[in-house]
C-alpha cells in the first residue's frame, strides 16, 4: 500500500494539484471535522464491495486521478480498508496518509467543519 507523509501531503493540498482526499471514519466524525477538502468514504461502507462501488463512483469520476485516504491516526486502519477496496475496484493512484485526522491536527494543521 502506497502511503504519503504529512509534509506532502500539505504540499498537494496547499499546491491546488488535483487529489481526491477521503475521510474513512463514520459520518459524526467527519462533521466534528475533518481535513481540508475532505470528502466522507465511510468505512462501513469500503467494506461493503457493491455500496463502495456505488459511493466511489458518485464521488471520484477518473480512476487515473490521485486518491488519498485517511482515518483516525496511525493504528486506525479504516484507511488501508478504504484504500485497498478502491485499488480492487481499479482506482490507479490511491496512497494512505497513516498518521490520520490525529496526526493532522496534532501539528497544528486545520480541520475544517
Amino acid at each position: 500500500m502506497q502511503t504519503i507523509s504529512r509534509e506532502r501531503l500539505a504540499e498537494r493540498l496547499a499546491s491546488k494539484e488535483p487529489l481526491a482526499l477521503l475521510e474513512a471514519l463514520p459520518e459524526r466524525s467527519y462533521r466534528a471535522g475533518h481535513l481540508p477538502g475532505a470528502r466522507l468514504f465511510p468505512h462501513t461502507e469500503a467494506r461493503e464491495h457493491t455500496e463502495a462501488r456505488e459511493l466511489a463512483a458518485a464521488l471520484l469520476h477518473d480512476k487515473q486521478q490521485p486518491i488519498v485516504v485517511y482515518c483516525a491516526n496511525a493504528s486506525c486502519r479504516n484507511s488501508h480498508t478504504a484504500a485497498a477496496l478502491l485499488s480492487s475496484l481499479g482506482y490507479q493512484h490511491v496512497a494512505v496518509f497513516a498518521e490520520g485526522k490525529d496526526g493532522w491536527s496534532d501539528a497544528g494543521l486545520p480541520l475544517e467543519y
